[in-house]
């Protein structure tokens, strides 16, 4: 029955997770990070897709991340929210633990200014915390293209545009991390690791994958913790036209080297298994994928083959030159203070 796994609660109740009784109702709060004005459309329908929910949050809080402006408008557009200011540093890390700090709820999920989730999103998440492992859980999410899908963009890919990509899992299965746009945890959880790391995340044009690292985090904070993808609780991530291009997909796979070698700095190289088997199996079968499809006459296929090899080589440049970069930072002596200085 829609709505089972979710009650009302008042938005008072404590932050950590009581001990619960068989088959008793998860209370959940939804943060919403807001920072740009001209996207304001679309963080109304992000709202909207919140309120539309089978399974009624107890709060939806939508942070604003160093915008006065857009802080007033915000509050007069949905007074029946939490609308607040990131009371930290700007950027995303800050701005959500700001939002879940105002909130109530066991569980604390997070979407996009960008993004709409579909009816059932959270009454398809919910569920998968009747397993105490289980610390967190992120949802499928797939690419709202400003124009249509490039015939270049390979699909495994599509996490560049924030969607789930060729190569996840096609069912609900364990998963080292989930993207913050689609995610929901256990606020117990959240309060213990001291939520995102706010020196390590995304600021304007400057993505790390913060994530990643809270997922880390979550999953070591549990005994045999464990994160759940469930592609079946859908966000569509919107992208615009500037995404849709050439020089952003290069660009995006440079700087995704360059902030996976900081969440390797962060949490050792073990934190990166997953890309190398990414690297090492996922894309090797798409490059051939798309030469066969060019062999049987679509030419994109041979393009799509060549972004895979672009898109690592980039990645994989990235990745090390900051890596060596953050060797050299470490090996520097530190300078003494002169004798009487």
């Amino acid at each position: 029955m829609p709505g089972s796994d979710l009650k009302k609660m008042p938005a008072e109740m404590p932050h950590d997770e009581p001990a619960r009784t068989a088959g008793q109702p998860w209370t959940v709060a939804v943060v919403i990070c807001a920072f740009s004005t001209p996207r304001w459309d679309a963080t109304c329908e992000a709202m909207e897709s919140i309120q539309a929910q089978t399974a009624a949050p107890v709060d939806t809080v939508l942070v604003i991340d160093h915008n006065p402006d857009l802080l007033t408008r915000a509050a007069a557009a949905f007074p029946k929210a939490t609308v607040i200011p990131n009371a930290g540093r700007q950027g995303a890390s800050a701005a959500r633990n700001t939002g879940v700090a105002a909130s109530g709820g066991e569980l604390i999920a997070f979407l996009d200014d960008d993004a709409v989730a579909a009816p059932d999103w959270l009454e398809l998440m919910v569920p998968h915390f009747a397993r105490p492992e289980v610390v967190g859980v992120g949802g499928g999410c797939e690419p709202l293209w400003f124009t249509t899908r490039p015939r270049w963009f390979p699909p495994e890919f599509d996490w560049i545009v924030g969607a789930s990509y060729r190569g996840m899992p096609v069912g609900a299965q364990p998963i080292r991390n989930v993207w913050s746009g689609n995610m929901i945890l256990r606020r117990r959880i959240f309060n213990e690791i001291g939520g995102f790391n706010e020196d390590f995340g995304k600021v304007g044009k400057v993505a790390r994958p913060e994530d990643t690292d809270l997922c880390l985090r979550a999953a070591a904070a549990q005994d045999h913790g464990t994160w759940m993808y469930e592609p079946a609780a859908i966000c569509g991530h919107r992208v615009p036209a500037s995404r849709e291009k050439v020089p952003f997909f290069l660009r995006r796979c440079l700087n995704e080297g360059r902030g996976k070698a900081g969440l390797a700095q962060l949490n050792g190289a073990a934190a990166t298994s997953s890309e190398r088997q990414y690297a090492t199996k996922v894309l090797p079968r798409g490059i051939a994928r798309g030469l066969g499809e060019a062999a049987r006459g679509d030419l994109s296929g041979a393009e799509r083959s060549l972004a895979i090899a672009a898109g690592l080589s980039l990645a994989t440049a990235g990745f090390v030159t900051s890596r060596i970069a953050q060797g050299v930072r470490g090996s520097r002596p530190v300078r003494r203070a002169a004798a009487g200085g």
